[in-house]
């Protein structure tokens, strides 16, 4: 096979041949991800089942499995008996085949977690601080690996496929309303995180916005496979978001696609505000500050925070309102499926701002808007580091969440 292209000034580049042998050799690579992938999507497959979903040949999802099966990335079931002919074996991922270590930088806390090849946290640490600072982060990312590491096996240390970072972009924004002092945080406007970390890791190094990482680990360990198109919300110190199309994280031209903070919204005393001015966490820290009580309980664990009572309600009443405004106008641009709502607290918390937006969107004039199913995420308080920790993952074993649908529609 020969690829030929043009450069930018319209001259053709060099002609690359693939000997037959290497292109089977990528052949044979897409499809032992695909059926890594199909298993992990259902859970656990036969060869039959895999065949008939791949629309590979039987005799090709043979040789792969009995691959994948030697080489311990698929576990063998107990056969399943009751049909006409030889009774069908399903297999599943072994869970201890792959690790990888998601890291979450955010404006309060980092966690670095040790994920599974199943999307599992198997162990993690987590930091507080005033204001994140470079130098402090560095530390706090190679400790926390190092300490997870030296917990692990030397067999397991050997199946690390790398480190997934996520962050948000131009963290030196908003150092104001998490009380940075003046110039505190400037430091980032000049400090390569992904250069800086690879240079102290011996893993491999993957970056990805926080948000977009969170709306990553919805589609892929979340509701993806119910919703192939939904609007997503992740609230954090400051309120992020993706947007997912045709099962795929739409990230756009500049990569900023979904960033939902800066939508425009109306207040609770009627005045125009950004969506991260009134649905992000800062804001009920402000709260509790003002009531003089003790916020730190809201950094400490994103699932044990306690009832703070009215000011928790007032933030929960006035987040739900400013979400309903932000669906409406997610829903007037796109057709999506579903609105879904996470962040970095408890379970029941998630419910009652997903209660109070569905509440405050009745009261909205919808007409000529459908609006999306609006549910809870999946995914919970680490996602974030679970979408970071894919992404080496899916870089080395698995197919594109939105490759692996095309396939499946093809079939």
């Amino acid at each position: 096979m020969t690829i030929q292209g043009n450069q930018p000034n319209g001259q053709q580049t060099p002609a690359v041949i693939l000997a037959g042998g290497s292109n089977q050799v990528l052949v044979r690579a897409h499809n032992e991800r695909l059926v890594l992938s199909l298993v992990r999507l259902r859970g656990s497959l036969s060869k039959a089942d895999i065949t008939r979903a791949s629309g590979l040949s039987a005799q090709t999802v043979s040789v792969i499995m009995r691959s994948l099966e030697k080489d311990g990335l698929l576990l063998r079931g107990e056969p399943v008996r009751g049909r006409v002919g030889q009774p069908s074996v399903p297999m599943r991922l072994n869970p201890d085949a792959v690790f990888s270590f998601g890291v979450k930088i955010g404006r309060r806390s980092a966690d670095v977690v040790l994920m599974d090849f199943v999307g599992r946290i198997r162990r993690q640490v987590r930091q507080t601080y005033a204001y994140p600072r470079p130098e402090q982060i560095l530390d706090i990312i190679t400790s926390g690996i190092d300490r997870l590491e030296g917990q692990m096996s030397d067999e397991h240390r050997s199946r690390i496929a790398g480190v997934g970072i996520a962050a948000p972009f131009e963290l030196w924004n908003w150092a104001e309303e998490v009380g940075a002092p003046p110039g505190a945080m400037d430091a980032w406007r000049s400090f390569d995180l992904h250069a800086e970390i690879s240079a102290r890791l011996s893993h491999a190094v993957h970056l990805q916005n926080d948000a977009t990482s969170a709306c990553g680990a919805e589609l892929v360990f979340g509701v993806g496979p119910s919703y192939p198109d939904f609007v997503y919300f992740f609230i954090g110190s400051f309120i992020g978001g993706g947007i997912v199309l045709n099962s795929a994280v739409y990230s756009g031209r500049t990569g900023t696609a979904g960033a939902l903070g800066p939508l425009p919204v109306r207040g609770p005393n009627g005045e125009n505000r950004q969506l991260l001015d009134i649905a992000s966490i800062f804001v009920l820290e402000k709260l509790l500050h003002e009531r003089g009580i003790d916020p730190q309980p809201l950094w400490y664990s994103a699932d044990e925070w306690i009832d703070f009572g009215e000011p928790l309600e007032i933030w929960i009443h006035d987040t739900g309102a400013a979400l309903a405004q932000a669906i409406v106008a997610a829903a007037s641009v796109i057709d999506f499926g579903a609105a879904v709502i996470d962040g970095g607290f408890p379970p029941w918390v998630r419910r009652r701002i997903v209660a109070a937006t569905v509440d405050a969107v009745a009261k909205l004039d919808l007409q000529g808007v459908i609006i999306p199913d609006i549910i809870e995420g999946a995914v919970g308080a680490q996602a974030r580091a679970i979408g970071g920790a894919s992404l080496p993952i899916f870089a080395r074993y698995l197919t594109d969440q939105s490759i692996l649908f095309k396939e499946l529609a093809a079939c």
